[in-house]
């Protein structure tokens, strides 16, 4: 893996917000869920399409805070506008689990 510069690692603009609605996403390729995701007043409300099938069913995230990479340009998936990279890590089977703060905090916090 090659090195980054601090400056580097500002480019990339990670932010937390909070889950205000989210659907099952049957047009996409793989297993997916579409959310939309409010960031606070500086960024507004975005979407983001998101292979966390496995561990995670719609209403369960209605409320919870995620981490996300948020002047990534947007980008179609099938009919859907992604606005946002939804961050996670996979479990031992290759599954996604989100990442999110363990207390709450302001959404569109920027991450240190």
């Amino acid at each position: 893996m090659s090195e980054i510069t601090f400056d580097d690692f500002l480019k990339v603009d990670i932010r937390v917000g909070t889950v205000v609605r989210a659907a099952p996403f049957p047009e996409a390729r793989k297993p997916a869920l579409r959310l939309w995701i409010d960031f606070g007043p500086g960024i507004g409300e975005r979407k983001s399409s998101a292979q966390i099938t496995v561990h995670y069913q719609p209403d369960a995230l209605i409320g919870r805070q995620v981490m996300a990479v948020v002047n990534f340009p947007p980008r179609q998936i099938g009919p859907f506008m992604s606005e946002v990279l939804v961050l996670g890590l996979a479990d031992e089977n290759g599954d996604i689990v989100l990442i999110g703060p363990d207390r709450p905090v302001p959404d569109g916090e920027r991450m240190h």
